[in-house]
Order: structure tokens, then sequence, then C-alpha cells
């Protein structure tokens, strides 16, 4: 693990063990909070999110599946967890055409698969998380806070993953 205030990197050499990465960024989750997920296809963005969404206390994890072809998924947990995926959207404005905004609020949080490709129309304040590759099941995740909000979630996500790891 390296960091410096707004960037963090951390790596998993698992898919179980990126679920339980995502476990402890679902149990900080900040109310308001967008997460920019940036990765090639097979790197764990969907894995990520079903950790994510049992640390943010949804039961039933099976039910988390990638939204490529619905674009929308919806989980009640602690948060309402809004998982939006931009894979096959062809601009910015027919990601906000969805109504991105309103998914938005104190009361839940909003994970992007392909951010990247709907980059002008994140918030300021996104948490964005990149995957790289780097093996056959291992993954590098480098997490970087753009604002306030973004980055008090980052302090909160290590904090976390620091109170679980042994």
């Amino acid at each position: 693990m390296t960091s410096s205030a707004d960037r963090f990197v951390c790596k998993t050499d698992s898919p179980e063990a990126t679920i339980t990465l995502g476990e402890a960024i679902g149990c900080s989750l900040i109310g308001g909070l967008v997460i920019g997920l940036v990765g090639p296809l097979g790197a764990g963005k969907t894995q990520l999110v079903k950790g994510i969404a049992s640390g943010n206390s949804i039961d039933d994890t099976r039910d988390v599946t990638s939204p490529t072809f619905v674009l929308v998924n919806e989980y009640a947990g602690r948060l309402d967890l809004y998982h939006l995926d931009a894979y096959r959207l062809s601009t910015p404005k027919e990601f906000l055409a969805l109504g991105f905004d309103e998914f938005i609020h104190g009361g839940s949080a909003v994970v992007v698969e392909w951010a990247d490709r709907v980059h002008d129309a994140m918030p300021e304040g996104t948490l964005w998380i990149d995957i790289a590759v780097t093996g056959e099941t291992a993954r590098e995740f480098s997490f970087r806070s753009s604002g306030v909000l973004a980055g008090r979630a980052l302090q909160a996500f290590r904090q976390e993953l620091e109170r679980c790891s042994p």
C-alpha cells in the first residue's frame, strides 16, 4: 500500500480479496458520494461493487450484477446504492439523461462503472478508482479524491481498511 493525502494504492490477488476490499469501502461509504470506476474488461469492477454492497449492509450480494444492459441497478442498504454502467453510452449527455443527478443525495452513494467514458458528466467531488490488471487474478487499485467529500471518504476508507487488516 502507498498513500498520500488524496491518493491511495492497494493490491489484491484474487476476486475474493477484491470483494473484501470493496467491503471496506462499503463500510465507510458517506452519503452523497460518487465513485468512478475505471478499468478494462475483466478488471473486477463488478466484483468490487459486490463488496461495496456487502459492506453497505445489502443482504444478498448475489443480486449485485453488472448493469451493462439495464444501465442502472439500485440496492437498498445502510445507504441506497446506485450502480451505473456507462459502457454502452456514447456521450455524457446520454449518461445525464438517465437521471444521474437525481441519484446523488445524502442518503445514497453512486458507483459508476466505465466512468472515464462520461468523465465530463461526473461531479467534481468524485472518488476515482483506477483498476489495473497486474496478473491473472491480481489487481492494483489506485484511489484519488477530487474534492472535500471524496477526500473525507478516502480517509474513512483508509481507516476502515487499517481497522480490518491483521
